[in-house]
Order: C-alpha cells, then structure tokens, then sequence
C-alpha cells in the first residue's frame, strides 16, 4: 500500500510570524478541499520546520500572560504572540527547533489523541538516538516530553475539521534562562532542559533534523518530500 506522503518544507531560521503566516497559507489549501477528495488522496499536508530568529513568548487558547506580565516580557526584548494552541504560555526562541505539521488526519488513519501522542513519540525517538534513554512522554497537564523533572520538548496542537497546526518545540541549544521570567506551560514546581544541557555539548537545530525526520516518517508512517528530492 502506497504511504501518505508529507511536504517537507524546511523555513532555516525566521521569524515566528513568518512561521504563522506559511502555517495558515497552507491550513487554507488542506481546508479548501472537498471532504470526499482530501479522504482520497494520499498528500496529507506539509511538516512545517524552522529555528526562530528572536525570543518570543506565545500563549494558548488558555491564556496564561495577563497584560502586565505582557508589558514585562517585551521589555526584556522579546516577542508576545497570541495563538490558537491548545495550553498555556511558553517560550520560543534560537537554538530550538519548531515543528509544525499541518496535516490532515484522515489521510494518515490518526485521531487527535494518536496524532499528539506521535508527536511526543517522535521527540522521545530523538532523545534516544540522541543518547538520553530517560526521556518519556506524560498524561495530561503534563503533555510534552520530559527526561525526569525537566521539559525538553514542549507540545500544543489546534485541529479543525480533520486538520492540525501548530506541533512541537524541542530545546537543542536553547538559551534556557528565558523560560525563567514565566511558568511554562503553567506548570508550578517543573524545570525545562535541553539537549545541549543533558549531553554536555553544543547541540544545534541542523545537527537534530535529520534524526527527527527519521523519527518522525517512522512514527507517522509517511513519506516525506522535499521542494527539491524525497526524505
């Protein structure tokens, strides 16, 4: 049976709002198909990847930064950006990897639950292959990945009409005192890691893509295809 296929498209380094904008250009292609050919064909949609170029906090659908703490982030020189996630506030910034699959579950056999539970497949996948054996996925409020107390990879998804947005973000070399002016994820009495700070050595985005994107056609079942060849 022939596999899904995935458009690869990987962004570099760019601005979040960059990253929002290519993510709801392709949310409009995916949900501007009839309901009978999107279940037929076997494109389902595109994986979404960058490094973000600047510090920049995000919140959920939940909230999670009143407008005080808003004007006390800016002023430290980063981004705020409201978005349709699902989860609280967190930060994105250099040295970590975004990954955004826009996807429509129909074409991949998934269910929301499945799809966020191979998100977090594919970042525990990368641990490993990585050389952390410790890191594991948790129930709910505690979605992401963690290796003890510490996130290393943080998860929040949107899905309507079949379709996702947004995804993962995976700390490699992540300027960690960031996450330090707010409580990610609204999480009290948790830390963040990364995988620069477990290995004890420089790890970049660059270096993890290509262990991700095993993970991560393994873990979807799905061929990945790129602007210029196939993964």
């Amino acid at each position: 049976m022939r596999l899904p296929v995935v458009k690869l498209v990987r962004l570099g380094r760019v601005s979040y709002a960059e990253l929002l904008a290519l993510q709801e250009r392709w949310l409009r292609l995916l949900q501007a198909e009839p309901a009978t050919e999107a279940q037929s064909r076997t494109e389902a949609g595109a994986l979404l990847l960058c490094e973000p170029a600047g510090p920049v906090y995000t919140c959920g659908l939940r909230g999670g930064l009143t407008s005080e703490e808003v004007a006390r982030l800016r002023a430290l020189g980063a981004e705020v950006q409201a978005t349709g996630r699902g989860g609280l506030a967190t930060f994105h910034g250099p040295g970590q990897l975004l990954c955004h699959p826009v996807l429509d579950l129909r074409r991949l056999g998934l269910r929301l639950r499945t799809h966020v539970a191979a998100l977090e497949a594919c970042a525990v996948r990368l641990c490993e292959l990585q050389g952390l054996r410790g890191a594991r996925a948790r129930p709910p409020p505690y979605t992401g990945v963690w290796l003890g107390e510490r996130k290393i990879c943080a998860i929040g998804v949107r899905c309507g009409r079949h379709i996702t947005s947004h995804g993962q973000a995976l700390n490699c070399s992540t300027d960690l005192t960031w996450f330090e002016h707010i409580v990610p994820c609204g999480l009290v009495g948790t830390g963040v890691t990364s995988l620069s700070k477990e290995l004890q050595r420089h790890v970049t985005v660059d270096e993890v893509i290509p262990p991700f994107l095993e993970a991560f056609k393994e873990t979807y079942k799905c061929t990945l295809i790129s602007e210029d060849n196939s993964n």
